[in-house]
């Protein structure tokens, strides 16, 4: 690792640990400030804190990965992703922001539901706080794999005299980082730190497609040789089943239920600002997404062409920063991979603090915890959160994508169809509400246990979030017809 590589991504760490003491000394004197920036954040702060929180290091390190190997087919999922997240701008977004200031103005996505659904009030955030808590532990985990892979790919052998694996050395250094930030400046520090790690990200992701190209112009010609070796290569619907092409759009559907995404929509300043917001976030996505299929792609070609040995195809956009660039824009790539990573990782910390915090301690343990209190409380369940992650990514083979799949799909099945209806549906009832919280979390545990998003009925695997979705739904419609269908307010 050259010094000056190593240099910039000090330079990262210091720029991310000075955004996390400006918030400490901003935002963090009561629970609204700590948890959701006292609901104050710009339209272009809450677009890329929404976008960074989302993307993650699967964004750099899982979808280049999955389009390395299998080829156009996989950019699906980045098709569905991006319809998702509009509808979730313009359907979600202004009606979550309006309604949960004026129900109490909640803080947290269980407090929402409570507000909303008095009768149920105690059961909806006990078992939101548990749904959380749970699947973030696994979402975090993958991005802690992520910064594992990195440290294990760009920093081989560096640090061989401290008895530690270098891949377990970056789960260790990445989460110290984060918690630092997190646990100390909050949902602010997240926030800012989610802005500038965006834009960190769409640099990175323009600028490695272009270079690659720019370096040997033959590289795209690579393409067809390989699209003739593997017929279908650069097609959008080669082997693609009726199945598959469900499985690849409907990740669209999980962003309904992203706590860690939807809090934002919570957090920015005004209804009037979410158009502006909008705008942002799905330009930015949407040069991301292209940028991370046009590393996948052109990467398979570079390695074929040139003969290099990749042993992990989710590893492609490091060892493109490392022979492609100079050692200082190696620096700074890497500090983009940490960034998607980073980002992701504070933001699904933060969330699962604040039901621990708002939806257990603070309802079942202290009720009368004073404002300091709390916010020291959160810190601590900050750290709690941080060493379960750890231990579930001790593995170094893990898989990203899969990793985010399965948490992806168990928030979406569970929150998404209870938080459309609820901004939307009157009719619904608390105990609707709680049968399709229920229902979602459950179907997705159930159907990855049995193994049928791999394989279902001798045939292709179904993506859990499918069923998953589609059962909570039917649950909270058919649950509030049975239970009188009494309307609440709005």
């Amino acid at each position: 690792m050259e010094t000056s590589t190593l240099a910039a991504l000090t330079l990262y760490f210091v720029v991310m640990l000075a955004i996390g003491i400006y918030a400490w000394r901003k935002s963090t004197n009561n629970s609204e400030g700590y948890l959701l920036g006292g609901r104050q954040l710009s339209p272009a702060v809450a677009a890329l804190s929404a976008g960074a929180s989302d993307m993650s290091g699967w964004l750099l390190l899982g979808l280049p990965g999955a389009l390395y190997v299998t080829g156009l087919v996989e950019a699906w999922i980045g098709i569905g992703l991006f319809i998702g997240a509009l509808f979730n701008w313009i359907i979600v977004a202004p009606r979550l922001r309006q309604q949960t200031e004026k129900l109490g103005n909640a803080l947290t996505i269980p407090e929402f539901l409570a507000n909303r659904f008095p009768d149920k009030a105690l059961a909806l955030r006990l078992v939101s706080a548990i749904v959380i808590v749970l699947f973030f532990a696994v979402y975090t985990a993958a991005g802690l794999v992520g910064g594992g892979k990195l440290f294990e790919t760009s920093f081989a052998g560096l640090f061989g005299d401290i008895g530690i694996s270098d891949y377990m050395l970056g789960i260790w250094l990445t989460a110290g980082i984060v918690l630092a930030y997190t646990m100390f400046g909050g949902f602010l520090a997240v926030s800012l730190t989610d802005f500038v790690q965006g834009c960190i990200m769409v640099i990175a992701l323009i600028l490695m497609p272009l270079v690659i190209v720019a370096d040997d112009w033959s590289t795209v010609s690579a393409l067809t040789q390989i699209d003739a070796a593997e017929p279908g290569y650069l097609s959008l619907t080669n082997g693609l089943t009726f199945i598959g092409f469900l499985s690849a759009v409907t990740w669209g559907l999980g962003y309904f239920g992203q706590p860690h995404i939807i809090v934002r929509f919570m957090a920015i300043r005004s209804v009037s600002d979410v158009p502006v917001a909008r705008n942002i976030a799905m330009t930015w996505m949407g040069i991301a997404l292209l940028g991370a299929i046009g590393i996948g792609i052109l990467g398979r070609a570079y390695v074929e062409k040139n003969g290099v040995t990749l042993d992990d195809p989710e590893t492609i956009f490091i060892l493109l920063a490392q022979v492609l660039f100079h050692p200082l824009i190696t620096g700074f790539l890497l500090a983009a991979l940490l960034a998607a990573i980073m980002s992701t990782i504070s933001s699904q910390l933060l969330v699962s603090s604040s039901s621990l915090t708002e939806d257990f301690y603070r309802l079942f343990l202290r009720k009368q915890a004073s404002e300091r209190e709390a916010v020291n409380i959160g810190r601590l369940f900050v750290g709690l959160v941080a060493l379960c992650a750890l231990g579930l990514a001790g593995n170094p083979d893990s898989q990203v994508l899969g990793l985010v799949s399965n948490a992806w799909a168990g928030f979406g099945a569970a929150f998404g169809p209870l938080i459309l209806l609820a901004l939307t549906w009157k009719p619904m009832t608390a105990s609707g509400a709680l049968a399709g919280l229920v229902t979602g979390a459950a179907v997705v545990i159930l159907w990855i246990a049995l193994g049928w998003n791999s394989s279902f009925m001798g045939g292709p695997g179904i993506y859990e979030i499918i069923p998953g979705f589609v059962a909570a739904f039917l649950a909270i419609i058919g649950i509030s017809a049975l239970t009188g269908a009494r309307k609440q307010p709005i």
